[in-house]
Order: C-alpha cells, then sequence, then structure tokens
C-alpha cells in the first residue's frame, strides 16, 4: 500500500513540475500575443495586463496585413520548413539505417564525419555556401534555403535516429528478408513505423530553428518575392523607430504554425524523448 502511496506521489509530483515547466515556456508566447491586441500606450504602460475595451487595439495586425505581403512571406516559410523537414527526416533517416544496419569499413569513421555538423555551426561556411549559391544561380530562391537547412538538420537526424534503429529488433528484419522483402521495403514498412517518436523529435527540434532564422534569408534570399515571415517581420524594426504593435502581430501570427506542429507531434515527441531517456 505504502509503495502505491508512494508511486502516485511520485506521478502527482512530475505532473505538477511538468505544468510548471509549460507555463514557464510559455509565458513569453502569452506575453507576445497578449500585447500583440494592445495599443501601444497601453503596451509600455501595462505590459502583463489583458487587453481591455479602452486598451484593445488591433492596428498591429491591419498594419502587418496592409504593409508588405505577409501572406507571400508566410507562404515562402511554410514551403522552406516542410521542404527541408522533408529532406532531413527522409536522407537522415535513410543514412541512420545504413550505419546502424550494415557493417563496413570506416562506418565508425562516417558516423563521427556525420556528426560533426553538431559541433561545428553552418554558419561558420556561410562565405562559401553564398559563393556555391551564386556560381549555380540559386541566390534569391527558396531551394537555396531549402538546401542548406537540410545540411544543416542533417547531423542532429542522423545521430538520433541512428541509436534507435539499432534498438530495432533484427528479427523483425531477418524475417522480411526470408519473406522476399527488398532492403527499401523493410526500411519504409517495418523500421520507420517503429521509429516514428524519434523521427517526431528531430522533426521538432529541426523546425523550430528554420522556422525562426534570420540569417540565411537575409543573405541568400533577400528578395521582396523570397523573404520568410521572420525577415519579413524586420520591415516593422527601424534604427530609429520601431512599430511595436505590427512587430507583435506578426510574431503572434508566426507563432501558430509552431504551435501547431508541436500540438501534432507532441505525443510522439515525449515517447521519443523518454525512450532515449531509458536507454
Amino acid at each position: 500500500m505504502s509503495t502505491a502511496r508512494h508511486s502516485t506521489a511520485r506521478s502527482i509530483a512530475a505532473h505538477g513540475v511538468l505544468i510548471l515547466y509549460t507555463m514557464i515556456a510559455l509565458f513569453p508566447v502569452f506575453v507576445i500575443v497578449v500585447n500583440s491586441f494592445k495599443s501601444r500606450r497601453a503596451i509600455f504602460a501595462d505590459p502583463l495586463a489583458l487587453p481591455t475595451p479602452a486598451t484593445f487595439d488591433l492596428v498591429g495586425y491591419r498594419t502587418v496585413l496592409q504593409q508588405g505581403d505577409f501572406l507571400l512571406y508566410f507562404q515562402n516559410s511554410m514551403i522552406v520548413t516542410l521542404g527541408s523537414l522533408f529532406f532531413v527526416l527522409l536522407f537522415g533517416a535513410m543514412a541512420a539505417f545504413a550505419l546502424s544496419e550494415y557493417r563496413f569499413r570506416g562506418n565508425a569513421l562516417m558516423g563521427l564525419y556525420l556528426a560533426l555538423g553538431i559541433m561545428i555551426p553552418i554558419r561558420l561556411g556561410t562565405v562559401a555556401i553564398l559563393q556555391m549559391m551564386v556560381a549555380s544561380g540559386l541566390v534569391n530562391t527558396l531551394m537555396a534555403l531549402v538546401l542548406v537547412y537540410t545540411a544543416q538538420g542533417l547531423p542532429l537526424a542522423v545521430f538520433i535516429l541512428s541509436e534507435f534503429m539499432r534498438g530495432v529488433s533484427d528479427d523483425l528484419k531477418n524475417a522480411g528478408r526470408i519473406d522476399g522483402l527488398s532492403e527499401y521495403t523493410i526500411f519504409f514498412r517495418l523500421v520507420l513505423p517503429l521509429v516514428r517518436p524519434a523521427m517526431a523529435t528531430v522533426a521538432v527540434f529541426t523546425m523550430i530553428p528554420i522556422w525562426n532564422d534570420l540569417w540565411f534569408p537575409l543573405i541568400l534570399a533577400p528578395s521582396e518575392a523570397t523573404k520568410t515571415i521572420t525577415l519579413g517581420s524586420q520591415v516593422f524594426i527601424g534604427q530609429f523607430v520601431t512599430n511595436w504593435n505590427a512587430v507583435l502581430a506578426a510574431l503572434g501570427l508566426a507563432i501558430v504554425p509552431v504551435l501547431v506542429m508541436y500540438l501534432i507531434f507532441s505525443r510522439q515527441l515525449i515517447r521519443g524523448i523518454t525512450a532515449g531517456a531509458v536507454k
């Protein structure tokens, strides 16, 4: 009986800590969203107060929708983020499967080489990347951003997925080979469904840096037709005057896709993190 009580107490404490961490993590989002519906004077007078009939103002959202092509920026960010995630998960999972399944000379060195990208920031090669994009004619295209973000996300994807794929039962894969399944069928139909939590974990941790990045959109795709939502929001930030209503409104709208993606992958994300912790 005492063991059950201690287990219940630990469960309640764990849920309490989780709720506390969630509140702390969501507090900046709450402040941004709340202040995006207030007048400029109310933002500076009491930034933590909820909007009232006297302080409620949609001028920020009207400015965002009227000044610049915000819907195009939003679309560009979605294309770049989803395209990069697709290639990161596809190529990362295939590379992780090869490293974990097949034993060959240089396997460990290849895994180390692919993991170096975690320790070496890709921004150190900005000049060389820009030269490559200019020579390839990809400057001011969304493809340039997709290629860079795919290269940026692959090391972490390979590192995480290879560990999970080593835990997939060899008996299951060998049974598929005995039944005449090809390696591609084993990979897509047997292995990938078993590592969905890890895939969701990689997707979430890869998506957020891509969506929020300002560096590469500013360097590789600064034209009006290829601006991302993060770069497009900078139009409201000036050297001497900043339109805080528009900035907060743009950030509030930019948060929505991240929250939606997190809610979609949240269950798989938690399973992936806890499975990694148990390992």
